[in-house]
């Protein structure tokens, strides 16, 4: 078993507990988080949320965000300065549509979450630019409830 430094278990989910999950998934969810899609910029359901809380992975259900870290960015998707765990969110790079930018993917269950640009605010300079479809989110003070 792999644990992050945050306690969380970041064993890769095998492909058939993936499908089994993705079972409970919208046709829109499933093309954003296992195809690699991306939703309309202004109409993700996460993109004015201010409620305290963390923001975790649709599909597996681990911690990627907390709500501390979200900022407006302008630019019509969630966005955040850090992850909750740097381990728990993937980097791959990404050279589709003819420019170079690096993909996030949950680290647990591959599932694509959107993507990072060095454009965010301090301390991190970083924008992680999410899809609402590939989150779901748990309230401050509620326990989380990674699938597995």
């Amino acid at each position: 078993m792999t644990t992050s430094k945050s306690g969380f278990d970041l064993t890769r989910l095998p492909d058939a507990r993936v499908a089994a999950l993705a079972e409970s998934l919208t046709p829109e969810e499933r093309r954003i988080l296992l195809h690699q899609g991306t939703e309309r910029a202004g109409c993700g359901v996460f993109l004015d949320n201010k409620q305290p809380g963390t923001y975790v992975c649709r599909l597996c259900g681990l911690p990627l965000y907390k709500s501390t870290a979200k900022f407006h960015s302008g630019t019509g998707w969630p966005s955040f300065f850090e992850a909750f765990d740097p381990q728990h969110v993937a980097e791959i790079t990404d050279t589709s549509h003819g420019m170079r930018r690096v993909e996030i993917r949950c680290a647990r269950c591959d599932g694509h979450l959107g993507h990072v640009f060095d454009d965010g605010p301090p301390p991190t300079h970083q924008r992680h630019c999410l899809n609402s479809a590939s989150l779901a989110f748990v309230d401050e003070g509620q326990p989380f409830a990674p699938k597995s």
